[in-house]
């Protein structure tokens, strides 16, 4: 039996183009790289986002610290009652950029070279030691020796005594009311008679019976006093433990003409 035999080409549909855009080998220009290469566009498990995540967080933490805010942790009972032995607190950094230390401000600062060598906390021993302060003080969960908390009692040029007739710590001439000194404690116990230099601070702890204070360091360089330069921020808030979660005292009643 004869089979008629069609053209092939005439028989057969005609082949369309091919749909390139299909092509799953092909990537859109948008999911390539700035050198042409490849970027992947599936979803990525979770640890293997973590590290970017980690140094993101650090470096908003670094930035936040050194610009905005930092937390420190109170190792010492010398701003008691104010401040407790672990209390937990924020420094303000911006507050001296756009404004001036007042007196009766609570402040962190840097006592070297004015408080030398009697720092608040034990230096660490050892290497790994030294490795969680400094991570610990990072994260402000641990202090270091050479920051210190205290009230600011004389401003640069200001004449601090005590005491007078009544007892009181004098700032040129006018009687300090201190509602923030511990219960029981006198003003001060040693008498005193300064005049603060220029750029520098007199500052003292609210227990005075138990704060190596400006008092402590009249021998040392700039004979108690601290640099204003050193000053580390403004203490604006307690934030632990919740039952100490508050503002301080700023101590207004410390006045002076």
């Amino acid at each position: 039996m004869d089979v008629a035999r069609g053209d092939a080409a005439s028989a057969a549909p005609a082949a369309e183009p091919a749909d390139t855009s299909a092509d799953p080998t092909e990537v859109a220009p948008s999911s390539r790289g700035p050198f042409g290469g490849r970027l992947h566009s599936g979803n990525r498990a979770w640890w293997q986002e973590l590290p970017t995540l980690i140094i993101a967080a650090l470096l908003v933490t670094l930035i936040v610290r050194t610009f905005l805010v930092q937390a420190f942790y109170i190792p010492s009972g010398s701003m008691e009652p104010t401040l407790m032995v672990g209390d937990r607190v924020l420094v303000s950094k911006l507050s001296y950029r756009v404004g001036e230390i007042q007196r009766g401000d609570v402040i962190v600062f840097d006592g070297t070279d004015s408080f030398a060598g009697s720092g608040e906390v034990e230096p660490a021993h050892g290497v790994v030691a030294k490795v969680v302060r400094g991570i610990g003080s990072f994260f402000g969960v641990s202090a270091s020796e050479k920051d210190f908390t205290k009230r600011v009692i004389g401003l640069p040029g200001d004449h601090v005594v005590c005491c007078d007739a009544a007892g009181r710590v004098s700032v040129n001439g006018v009687g300090v009311e201190e509602p923030y000194v511990m219960e029981g404690d006198a003003p001060s116990a040693s008498p005193f008679d300064v005049v603060v230099p220029p750029g520098r601070l007199w500052v003292m702890g609210d227990h005075r019976s138990d704060s190596a204070d400006s008092r402590s360091h009249l021998g040392d360089p700039g004979g108690g006093t601290v640099p204003v330069d050193r000053v580390i921020g403004k203490i604006v808030l307690r934030f632990w433990p919740l039952s100490h979660f508050g503002g301080l005292d700023d101590g207004t009643s410390v006045s002076g003409k």
